[in-house]
């Protein structure tokens, strides 16, 4: 337990890690004692071990680095006081003052040429940050120059601070063998090859002078834009942008792909680009506002905004599209039904569900608004009947976060989470835990109760053999890494910088969507069958995705969210957790989605008889229910949902360019369907589902009835 607990408050991983840390804190703190006994070979041997412990923390532990430069030793910080412990170890060998003036000014001259190489590298990629970033568009054109080489581009003050190397070495080595011309050979490599470094980077500086002005970048990217002609776009921006929150993106890139109109991909926020999965739609990064107005999408109809941002606005002023709001799941939370919705020409959502949330929301948003899609993001979710549960029930715990204030605090973590766990592992289930992505970015009680979660699965797994597993998991690692590697360059994550990678934009080939598919199918089947032998498992990446976990899993436990929601449509048992114990009839009335599911309470009382319904799947009493639900909240079967939403954009876009062409007193246009899509029956069909879309629209009274929901028990409770 005590290693644990070191380990996270040192933030490393494991064992290995913290025997590096205790290697580094103790060879950098012999240092001053070596210097000042003195103990040349003493010194030399800890001056050693902290070069190489420095350096592997850096690659291995991070986050420890992290929390060092947080406590100001920062990386410069320990090189210099590294050189001062060496100074004074001279001087205390009674070292010729020649020497030791003459080391001084070598490694103050050496200094001073790195806060000159930082200044230089800054100004160089001040002069590389382009107003835009691109994707997916042919910008070879742009004029726009390559990156330094990544030797003196990259990482450079890392490499910079080792040329004190040869200096140190030699000043060791002059004082163990007396001769002083050793040290000056040495002080004289490492001042010629900073030298050399900055003049190199200097002459770097003159090829950024060639850089094309933003007002170019923006002209050559609107060329290549009223070449491709987009027609919906969809718009995202979040202040605090990181992978956390591109989910909200790529689960709509494939349903992007398959719309019959021409899509475009526009993120505000530079590091959002580096996290956006594989797709061959172009995608533009605009971080300024100002950018955002000079880009030329005339001809788009249709903007579709998976989440609400205060920089919204800058793309809602454009008058001549049709604006949407299709968010990032479909949620029982408040904020899945915002009244800042009202600024939306139209608010998409799954099912009837949606609608009847809206509605709630009084004088806000108006029914016609409102139109039903579904969800086409759920198709690889494998449904109940083609599951084959194991001798051991697998419960998925997937806890939202919680958000962004405790008025809207969903999570299950906080109250009951630590006892839930507790409950599962003594009713002998294997678990799946995988935590919202935020979870205790803002709650440091959430973040505690993750990692008391962790800790309590990780010690049941030791208990179980799950050590005896590791050989399997390592062997499977290299595998994992080499798929990974192809997939992020299916993904477009070329090596340079934003200039380099928008220099290096072009248009896609295609037919790298099915590659991705089968390596992502690969990834997920050597990663379940090497952790066969692990009994829970603990996801905190990307991968294995939510959905996969939905498949490996024979029941959900979760809180309210978009989660829940989703996992509907497996038809599997699941579980909502009422961490206050609200009475079941004010639950359900309060939550669409609890229609169908066991409701655990805070003490987690009723979890023995809600296992039963996947113990013994005929005691399943919810089942009917979910079924009625599934409809409700997600939408009918036919149409399929991706019909469903294709036909929505083709009609809001046919409408956008109708009430343009009144506006400007002409004709009415026809909207141009791309060249790929436009085969006669694509085009009935999508006409047959805009109908439908319509009926949708003015006749809900026709689709499954809130009340048929109402008023159920809970037969756990």
């Amino acid at each position: 337990m005590m290693i644990r607990w070191l380990c996270s408050v040192l933030r490393v991983r494991g064992k290995a890690d913290l025997l590096l840390v205790f290697l580094f804190g103790a060879s950098f703190a012999a240092l001053p004692v070596f210097a000042l006994l003195p103990s040349l070979w003493g010194f030399a041997a800890a001056s050693a071990v902290s070069y190489l412990t420095d350096e592997m923390l850096h690659s291995r532990a991070p986050g420890f680095i992290r929390r060092l430069a947080s406590l100001q030793m920062t990386r410069t910080m320990r090189f210099a006081a590294r050189t001062a412990m060496l100074l004074a170890l001279a001087e205390r060998m009674n070292a010729p003052e020649l020497l030791l003036v003459a080391a001084l000014a070598v490694f103050t001259v050496h200094f001073a040429i790195m806060m000159l190489y930082s200044a230089v590298h800054r100004i160089i990629r001040a002069r590389r940050t382009l107003p835009v970033i691109v994707r997916n568009l042919d910008m070879s054109g742009a004029g726009i120059p390559k990156q330094p080489p990544a030797l003196l581009y990259r990482r450079f003050l890392r490499k910079l601070l080792h040329l004190d190397l040869p200096g140190h070495a030699a000043l060791v080595a002059a004082l163990a063998i007396g001769t002083w011309t050793v040290a000056y050979a040495g002080f004289a490599l490492t001042i010629g090859l900073s030298v050399l470094a900055l003049a190199a980077l200097l002459w770097q500086l003159r090829r950024v002078r060639r850089m094309p002005t933003p007002d170019d970048v923006i002209a050559a990217l609107n060329g290549q834009l009223a070449d491709y002609r987009p027609q919906v776009a969809l718009y995202f921006s979040f202040a605090a942008v990181s992978r956390d929150f591109m989910y909200q993106v790529n689960m709509w890139i494939e349903t992007l792909e398959r719309l019959d109109l021409r899509p475009l991909i526009v993120l505000r926020e530079r590091p959002s680009f580096r996290f956006l999965s594989r797709t061959w739609i172009p995608v533009v990064c605009v971080p300024k506002a100002d950018d955002v107005a000079k880009l030329d999408l005339s001809e788009v109809r249709v903007v579709l905004y998976p989440g609400n941002a205060g920089k919204n606005v800058h793309m809602l002023r454009i008058a001549e599209a049709k604006h949407v709001f299709i968010g990032h799941g479909d949620s029982d939370k408040l904020a899945s039904s915002n009244r800042v919705s009202k600024v939306y020409d139209e608010i998409w959502v799954a099912g009837r569900a949606g609608r009847d949330r809206y509605q709630r929301v009084r004088h806000a948003i108006s029914d016609k608004a409102i139109v039903e899609v579904g969800r086409p993001q759920l198709a690889p979710i494998r449904l109940h009947a083609d599951h084959v549960p194991g001798p051991e029930p697998v419960v998925l715990y997937a806890p939202t976060w919680e958000g962004w204030s405790d008025d809207d605090c969903h999570t299950s973590l906080i109250p009951m989470g630590v006892t839930l766990v507790e409950r599962l592992l003594a009713e002998n289930v294997r678990v799946i835990y995988k935590p919202h992505p935020l979870t205790g970015k803002r709650s440091r009680e959430a973040a505690e109760a993750d990692a008391a979660i962790r800790e309590l699965l990780r010690t049941d797994n030791e208990r179980h053999g799950g050590a005896a597993a590791e050989a399997a998991i390592a062997a499977a690692q290299l595998r994992l890494k080499e798929i990974q590697t192809r997939l992020d360059e299916l993904a477009g994550r070329l090596d340079g910088d934003d200039a380099q990678q928008t220099r290096d934009a072009r248009v896609p080939d295609r037919d790298g969507a099915a590659e991705w598919q089968a390596l992502n199918d690969e990834w997920h089947r050597v990663f379940w069958e090497s952790r066969s032998g692990v009994r829970h498992h603990i996801i905190r990446k990307r991968l294995p995705s939510l959905y996969e976990c939905f498949n490996q899993a024979d029941m959900l436990i979760s809180d309210v969210s978009s989660v829940v929601a989703d996992f509907v449509a497996s038809l599997k048992p699941y579980v909502l957790t009422n961490a206050h114990d609200l009475p079941d009839e004010d639950f359900r009335a309060a939550y669409t989605t609890a229609g169908g599911a066991y409701l655990l309470d805070r003490d987690c009382t009723r979890l023995p008889e809600i296992l039963r319904s996947v113990r013994e799947p005929r005691h399943d009493p919810m089942a009917p229910h979910r079924r009625t639900l599934k409809e409700y909240v997600l939408g009918p079967d036919r149409p399929t949902s991706m019909e469903r939403f294709n036909a929505a954009a083709l009609a809001l876009a046919e409408r956008a360019a109708r009430e343009l062409a009144e506006d400007a007193g002409e004709g009415l246009p026809r909207l141009t369907i791309p060249s790929q899509r436009t085969d006669s029956d694509n085009i009935a069909e999508s006409a047959e589902v805009s109908a439908l879309h319509q009926t949708d629209r003015t006749d809900p009274a026709e689709q499954t009835d809130p009340a048929d929901l109402a008023g159920l028990v809970d037969p756990a409770g």
